[in-house]
């Protein structure tokens, strides 16, 4: 941590008398002493006149001069004004020399008593503190000094500095803010008991505050800045700022930190009896009581050196932003062999994400960071890295760089002097683990755009100069080709890189579990090794990411094998594929290829057609790229086969109405899906006894609503299904607008409340409907009365609509309802299912004419049981009549506003005066009769207007004759 940031060195011993103050001005020191003298001290080897700008030398100081009686008593301070080349000293007042004669050039005589004072050298504004005044003076060239301000503030100044327009005080035991235009005091904070107040101007103008042993920082307007504080061992009673560090003055030593959070300590200087500590252009200037030492910066590159040596690699990063911009080179150069020292020594320590920023950071090769996983296969390379130098430590010090190929062939980078065979150990043991892998695929996310692009522009500039002749030898030895198996070779440095970087980068996608990722890699533009993953994936059973890895590589006949090999295992049921793959994806990969390797697409076509049905296929695609008598066959051959499978399972006593087999999934699925068969051919084919779900959709398909729902209710014993069956009609016919499409929930439940009747029935009917179809097929309407031609009466087809049978006209009363439950009570003693016809009420009651379900309901339904049913039913009758109201009581309002506005509209009133004139003929109106024109200003006489009409109609008339 602690390091040497300062050299340390004696420069004036064995003064004469006790000095009170100190100053340096060029390469020279100023003394100024208790006896009131200034002694002058200069560099005991340089002879050579100075100016304010020569730094101080490291070399033992003798006296040049010594002007006696500079001041009558003990200086209290002094400061050089190097732009003005004055000193200003203050002693029992402020007084004003020419630098370099010590001439006396102004004396501020108010200043008598101050203590404190401060030099805004930007403006040329001096601020000191009198009692319990603060007085502004500003200097006026070469004619002295201008009074500006007086304040009064509330106790003795200890401390004070500009910042910016105003003052900074530390008065008693807390800071304020003093305004210098109108003298208003703002507090800050208070500085507390121990140490007096200490105010401190930093180079970027914000402030250093001192409360007991901590520095706060401030900006101009007292308030706290978010940059932490500086604790130091003791409460300081100087502290100077020399970036990058602030040196303080403490009881027993001097302490210096960095400026830098968290401000560690830098290092210690034990001297005894510092009086005062000084910023001079190049040092710090420390004041004992008969000696001058002088702190000189140890150079930054020492400093990075010893900063690395010890491990405090955040601190050398900071110290090498400080290098001057003409040492540009150099600075990169420790940077990044820092970064590189930095990441290693994260990464030894478990915090990779943090390693590979400054990897990143460092600009080092791909290869290098990647031959710290071993377990990475990497392609082979032709590119050969040279070492990178570190000049951290001097001349010959160098870190290990990897190589990039790794292969049985290949050797490992050697990395002795990096790492030492229990740390390499260790490192081995961690090498699988999951954070170091997504630690390098963030790396390598990083840095793979600017990669990529420059082995797309390469590739782009050979293609070019390849069309224009320049260079087609060598792009076409090196050229991709799609035929063939194995490393496809690239012919420049920059798609070698990106090679290596893909291929690590699928790999580690591979074994952190994320595929989808490693898929979108391969299907954007990549430059895996296609023989590395390929061999990866292969192992892995990643099958996807395979066929995307042959596809982006051409190898279109090695992608349509291995999908035709993953779609016939996807076809067994013992198969480990997770994914399952079918015909389609074949299909999808040979539409791209039709217009380029047609040959190739014909074998697979074949294929295809011979692994699975190919109207089925092309149906899934598309349904309109079939005809309809291709759908019908289609829909036949799956009925043949559940009608075998069904006639084996029978036969054998083992048929079951629930069980399915993917045929019979297909068939009911194409049965709702596919509108192009023939329902009635269909129907015919079924068994009487089994099937019920078939039939149930073909009887639905000819509109046969209330036998499609008796075998759901009855059969199938599926209440659910049959009332999903009423929601798809109903919904069906709400969008056609047929008139009543609520019948179909009726139709429900007549079946619910007549079970005997409607499941004895259902054979005879559908055997009725069979034998009628073989005569006539007559056009079935939903629910509703059908005419014939040629006949003026109806026909009702009560056989086939249950739903007329219970059609309730207005003159029922309930002496109909009483033979209908008579009905249901005597047919082979079956009771009827109450409780569905009170569940299908309650779940559907926006869909069912109310009264007329309430008249099919029996005489002993409870009031209570259709509760959920009448409730809301009720609320939302009342509330539509809520709102016809408000809609009623809107219109009239809206129609009183219409006659209102008429009536307005029929009171205009037009002023007829001596002078009124006609439009027309522009004589006055007088006392004849006039017309007014609609904009109510228009006056003409009723004459004038009249004979105006009629040449107009005489006009139109000539105009359509003409025309005719």
């Amino acid at each position: 941590m602690v390091h040497s940031a300062y050299d340390c060195v004696e420069l004036v011993a064995d003064c004469p008398s006790k000095i009170e103050a100190v100053e340096s001005y060029g390469s020279k020191l100023l003394a100024a002493c208790s006896d009131g003298s200034l002694r002058i001290y200069a560099p005991q080897s340089h002879s050579q006149p100075s100016d304010h700008h020569s730094p101080l030398h490291q070399e033992p100081y003798a006296l040049e001069k010594t002007l006696s009686g500079f001041a009558r008593r003990p200086l209290i301070s002094m400061e050089v004004l190097h732009s003005r080349e004055l000193l200003l000293s203050l002693s029992e007042s402020i007084a004003f020399h020419r630098l370099p004669s010590f001439e006396t050039f102004a004396v501020i005589t108010k200043a008598k008593g101050a203590n404190a004072f401060d030099w805004d050298d930007r403006r040329g504004f001096l601020c000191f503190a009198r009692q319990k005044r603060v007085c502004i003076f500003r200097h006026d060239g070469g004619r002295g000094f201008v009074e500006v301000k007086e304040f009064g503030v509330p106790d003795v100044v200890k401390s004070m500095c500009w910042c910016g327009e105003n003052i900074c005080l530390g008065i008693r035991r807390e800071y304020v803010i003093l305004n210098a235009t109108n003298g208003a005091l703002s507090e800050v904070f208070t500085s507390g008991r121990l140490a007096p107040p200490l105010v401190v101007s930093l180079p970027s103008g914000e402030l250093l505050l001192g409360k007991e042993n901590i520095g706060v920082f401030v900006d101009q307007n007292g308030k706290l800045l978010p940059e932490g504080r500086i604790c130091w061992s003791e409460a300081p009673t100087e502290v100077v700022i020399q970036k990058p560090y602030a040196a303080a003055l403490l009881p027993r030593f001097v302490e210096i930190r960095s400026l830098r959070d968290p401000y560690l300590l830098i290092q210690t200087v034990v001297l005894r009896n510092v009086r005062h500590i000084r910023h001079s252009n190049n040092s710090v200037i420390l004041a004992l009581d008969n000696s001058i030492h002088g702190l000189f910066p140890v150079p930054l590159g020492a400093q990075i050196v010893q900063l690395t040596a010890s491990g405090n690699f955040e601190e050398a990063l900071s110290l090498c932003k400080l290098l001057p911009p003409e040492d540009a080179s150099l600075r990169a150069a420790k940077e990044g062999s820092i970064h590189i020292r930095y990441a290693h020594y994260l990464f030894e320590n478990g915090s990779y994400e943090e390693a590979m920023e400054h990897f990143l950071e460092s600009q080092v090769d791909i290869t290098y960071v990647l031959s710290l996983y071993p377990s990475i296969i990497l392609p082979k390379t032709t590119i050969v890295h040279e070492p990178e130098k570190l000049d951290v430590y001097g001349d010959a010090s160098y870190l290990p760089r990897g190589s990039s190929g790794l292969s049985d062939d290949m050797e490992y980078p050697q990395t002795s002097n990096m790492l030492e065979s229990d740390e390499h150990a260790a490192l081995e043991s961690k090498k699988t683990s999951h954070n170091m892998l997504m630690a390098l695929i963030k790396y390598l996310q990083k840095r793979r755009n600017s990669f990529i692009e420059k082995a797309t522009a390469e590739g782009t500039e050979e293609v070019v100069l390849d069309a224009v002749g320049n260079n087609f030898a060598s792009y076409n030895r090196f050229k991709k080709t799609n035929k063939g198996r194995g490393s496809i070779p690239i012919s420049s440095g920059a798609r070698e890189m990106a090679s290596i970087l893909d291929t690590a980068l699928l790999q580690a996608l591979l074994l952190t579990g994320q595929s989808s990722a490693a898929l979108e890699l391969l299907r954007s533009l990549n430059y895996c090794d296609l023989k590395i993953c390929e061999e990866i994936l292969q192992k892995g059973n990643h099958h996807a990411a395979l066929l995307e890895l042959y596809k982006c590589n051409s190898l279109h006949r090695e992608a349509l094998e291995l999908l035709h090999k993953l779609v016939e295992e996807s076809k067994s049921n013992q198969s480990e594929i997770t994914h399952k793959f079918k015909a389609e994806d074949i299909v999808e990969y040979l539409k791209p290829l039709c217009g380029t390797d047609p040959i190739l697409v014909l074998e697979f076509s074949m294929l295809v057609l011979e692994s699975s049905r190919y109207l089925e296929l092309m149906l899934a695609m598309n349904e309109n790229a079939i005809s309809g008598n291709l759908q019908n066959e289609m829909v036949n051959i799956y009925l043949s086969e559940v009608l075998d499978w069904y006639t084996d399972l029978s036969g054998q006593q083992k048929w079951d109405e629930k069980a399915y087999t993917p045929t019979r999934k297909k068939l009911l699925s194409a049965l709702e899906s596919i509108s192009g068969y023939k329902p009635e051919t269909l129907l015919k084919r079924l068994p009487p006894d089994a099937l019920y779900e078939e039939r149930a959709i073909l009887l639905g398909k000819m509109n046969l609503h209330e036998l499609a729902l008796s075998l759901y209710v009855h059969k199938l014993h599926l209440p659910e299904m049959a009332l999903s069956y009423c929601d798809r009609v109903y919904e069906s016919m709400h969008q056609t607008s047929v008139k009543y499409p609520n019948n179909i929930y009726l139709t429900l439940m007549q079946i619910y409340l007549n079970p005997g009747r409607t499941n004895a029935s259902v054979e005879d009917k559908i055997i009725n409907l069979l034998s009628s179809q073989n005569t006539a097929t007559p056009k079935v309407g939903s629910a509703t009365s059908v005419k014939t031609k040629g006949s003026r009466g109806t026909k009702k087809i009560a056989s086939i609509e249950g739903a007329e049978d219970a059609k309730v006209n207005s003159s029922s009363t309930d002496s109909s309802r009483s033979d209908g439950d008579g009905d249901e009570f005597s047919e082979g003693g079956s009771t009827i299912m109450l409780d569905k016809v009170l569940d299908l009420l309650g779940r559907r009651w926006d869909r069912i004419n109310g009264a007329h379900a309430l008249k099919i309901l029996p005489r002993e339904t409870k009031l209570q049981d259709l509760l959920s049913f009448l409730g809301p039913l009720v609320r939302k009758s009342s509330e539509m009549q809520r709102n016809f109201s408000v809609i009623k009581s809107l219109r009239q309002s809206e129609n009183l506003q219409v006659k209102d506005e008429l009536y307005s509209q029929r009171k205009a009133a037009v002023k007829i005066s001596s002078e009124s004139m006609c439009s027309l003929c522009h004589k006055k109106i007088g006392t004849s009769v006039f017309a007014v024109y609609p904009n109510g200003s228009t006056l003409v006489h009723f004459v004038c207007f009249r004979d105006s009409q009629n040449m107009k109609a005489v006009a139109k008339g000539s105009q359509s004759r003409k025309r005719l």
